[in-house]
């Protein structure tokens, strides 16, 4: 069996109906694990469920504001009800807003708090709480936490979203050092990606260009690429297969690590 197989595990994807986090169940679906899509987009969400399962994959929709206790008591306890495992957990539920430091509105500032940071933090803790043993689950497994480039680069007009990045990295490494510790037998680690030509990056290369950082959208994805080693922007499958890899056996003796997958933009 290659070490990369995960048939046989259940997998839950934040934020997962679009985007990256799609790239992430679609990713991990081939690799033959069980895929749960939690997202608030509930359509969304339940018509990428569907595209997935009828690719023949094992995958279901549970509504799941990351910010809600609530709800992630109720949607770990469903999956593990309905799949009798929950061996990896992809925080990847997100929000960027665009802003010079100046300007920044402090509502705006609190809702990337609380979803990058407090989501993250609520998933850390329903996730290693099934996964540990005694747990729900209790047969360990991996959390892979979504960091950016931006928590390694001082990129203008970002300053509150590099922050809450910042804090996924540190949060990370904090996680693996516990569930080492306590022996609960999940490896947790985290990747940087680098700009991707998702909605939210051209929603951010837009917005960059509106402040009058760049003269258009175009030169912000330029300025980008020019900084890129690789020189392009990152494909959604760049990034979800080093999630799935992390999520796998053969990064079994990796945890509290921060993979780059940004083209070297952010060495």
């Amino acid at each position: 069996m290659s070490v990369h197989d995960l048939t046989g595990r259940t997998a839950l994807v934040t934020g997962g109906a679009r985007g990256l986090g799609l790239a992430m169940a679609e990713s991990l679906a081939r690799a033959g694990a069980t895929v749960v899509i939690g997202d608030v987009a509930e359509d969304k969400g339940r018509t990428a469920a569907k595209q997935l399962a009828d690719t023949g994959a094992q995958t279901r929709f549970v509504h799941l504001d990351v910010t809600d206790e609530s709800h992630w008591e109720s949607a770990v306890d469903e999956i593990v009800r309905d799949t009798g495992r929950l061996d990896i957990l992809v925080n990847n539920a997100g929000v960027e807003v665009t802003a010079l430091l100046v300007d920044i509105a402090v509502a705006e500032l609190r809702t990337m708090l609380d979803i990058n940071i407090v989501g993250t933090m609520l998933g850390l803790k329903h996730g290693l709480r099934a996964m540990r043993p005694g747990g729900a689950a209790g047969n360990g497994g991996s959390i892979v936490n979504i960091a950016s480039v931006a928590a390694t680069i001082a990129f203008p007009g970002i300053a509150g979203y590099s922050g809450t990045k910042s804090a996924v990295d540190r949060i990370t490494r904090v996680a693996a050092m516990e569930s080492g510790k306590l022996g609960y037998g999940v490896r947790v680690n985290c990747v940087y990606p680098g700009l991707v030509a998702t909605a939210m990056g051209q929603k951010l290369a837009v917005e960059e260009a509106a402040l009058g950082l760049f003269p258009s959208p175009e030169d912000a994805v330029a300025a980008v690429v020019d900084q890129t080693p690789l020189g392009r922007l990152g494909e959604p499958d760049d990034i979800a297969d080093v999630v799935a890899f992390l999520a796998s056996d053969a990064a079994r003796f990796m945890t509290g690590a921060g993979l780059s997958v940004d083209g070297g933009m952010g060495m």
